[in-house]
């Protein structure tokens, strides 16, 4: 019997870190449970716990969903992904004079880049931001995207734009050609099925809905909102970690009873290199994007899965076709990353230890260089603190503080090399790890004098 205490702390240390309110986490081999429990709470005001059976939003993980329907309307002779999505939508957007194809916005390769339609209505529900757009039926976003003309960047299929709005197309076309609702086809030809019955929408009666939460970068979470998505084709979905894990076995199975192995094939077949990620020297690739799910390389083997975010609800799953192993995480808000925790859980199953992941490494990194630096004598003084999963140097000025943005470039056994864009020009940024650590910055050495507060 396996031993999970070691994934436990590593769970319940890092949502201290970024205080998130409850975590539920399964870990699948083929159709068999191998684990399965909440941490913290899903209920922070009633101090309720959070259980494998607690239902979160699981976010643009729906885009797999998604991508079922067209594969399962492709068998039957619907469609084809050749398709121009014109030949189903009054889409009059042309990038480069290129129609844009189903398999393009499959892909995100619609040439288009984001147009933050999720973003805005997210973040206008949460009081953080953001504005209401009042895009509501398949048409809306139809006439949202043939505005957008003057905003395409590339030719249909050459380049990625992560693109929600594509994903509402897609689901319009799914409800077009089956006669449902894009929820009903879900419910009917993927969730009952697989007898997924504690999943649904976001808006609809759960028997454990987590509370919503925003996680604010200081404070207290706050408990935040929920309300049905629009369509729902991009990111609608809520559910369990036990109920993914059902899901998850669907892959594993090579997509029966939902997908046909040709099918299969073609939607874990990596299609489009995403945006490029730090070069390490660590098992763990650069990931491509196939349809509705992402894929690389992970200790040697494939490893494919999606995350997915409201705000409010963070989730991921993963999977590893070769070793017939599986993760799915949720949380009720955002902080520490979902695919984190999942690439932990996986790598555990297949015996890797967890200090050969790469953000592993780099976290027990910055805890030993964040911190105040000071100058011989203390005659200046900086601080190296977190910013977004990178790190800024902040030169000490009550007026006016110099604050810099640091790009990780490697981390090497004594030291860690970071480059600083300063102005129209760059400059190389090293972090000594010694006992104090030192920190080379243009023309200054500094040395740590105290821990961040």
């Amino acid at each position: 019997m396996r031993d999970f205490a070691g994934l436990e702390e590593f769970v319940r240390e890092r949502m201290r870190r970024t205080r998130l309110p409850g975590v539920s986490l399964a870990l699948v081999q083929g159709d068999e449970v191998l684990y399965a429990r909440g941490f913290g709470f899903r209920d922070l005001e009633k101090k309720l716990s959070a259980t494998p059976s607690t239902a979160y939003g699981i976010g643009s993980i729906t885009k797999s969903f998604t991508a079922i329907g067209i594969l399962q309307l492709q068998e039957e002779g619907k469609l084809s992904l050749e398709d121009p999505v014109e030949k189903f939508l009054p889409l009059r957007i042309r990038p480069f004079g290129e129609p844009i194809r189903i398999w393009h916005l499959l892909t995100h390769t619609a040439g288009i880049p984001a147009l933050a339609y999720a973003e805005a209505e997210l973040r206008w529900e949460q009081g953080t931001g953001g504005r209401p757009l009042a895009l509501a039926t398949v048409e809306d976003f139809v006439a949202w995207l043939n505005a957008a003309e003057d905003w395409v960047e590339a030719k249909p299929g050459t380049r990625w734009f992560y693109l929600n709005e594509g994903y509402i197309l897609l689901g319009g076309i799914i409800a077009k050609l089956s006669g449902l609702s894009y929820a009903d086809y879900v419910r009917k030809r993927i969730l009952e099925p697989l007898g997924m019955g504690n999943t649904g929408f976001l808006g609809e009666e759960f028997a454990e809905l987590a509370t919503p939460y925003v996680v604010p970068a200081e404070g207290q979470p706050r408990p935040g909102k929920i309300r049905p998505i629009p369509i729902g084709s991009d990111g609608a979905l809520v559910s369990t970690a036990l109920d993914l894990a059902k899901y998850l076995g669907m892959w594993l199975r090579r997509g029966a009873p939902l997908l046909r192995p040709e099918s299969y094939a073609e939607a874990v077949r990596p299609r489009v290199p995403m945006p490029a990620e730090p070069r390490w020297p660590e098992p763990v690739g650069p990931a491509s994007y196939a349809l509705g799910l992402s894929v690389q390389r992970f200790f040697g083997r494939t490893l494919v899965g999606h995350g997915g975010s409201v705000l409010v609800y963070t989730a991921h799953i993963g999977f590893v076709p070769e070793e017939g192993v599986g993760v799915a995480v949720l949380a009720n808000g955002s902080g520490y990353p979902m695919a984190q925790f999942a690439q932990a859980a996986l790598a555990l199953l297949l015996g890797e230890p967890l200090e050969r992941l790469p953000f592993v490494r780099l976290e027990a990194v910055s805890e030993r260089i964040l911190g105040v630096y000071g100058t011989y004598r203390d005659t200046m003084r900086a601080t190296l603190r977190p910013r977004g999963g990178t790190v800024e140097l902040v030169v000490e000025d009550r007026e006016a503080p110099l604050t810099v943005v640091l790009a990780l470039e490697e981390v090497g056994e004594g030291e860690v090399r970071f480059r600083a864009l300063l102005g129209e020009r760059t400059l190389p940024v090293v972090v000594r790890l010694g006992d104090p650590p030192e920190l080379l910055y243009e023309r200054y050495k500094l040395r740590r004098v105290a821990p961040l507060p």
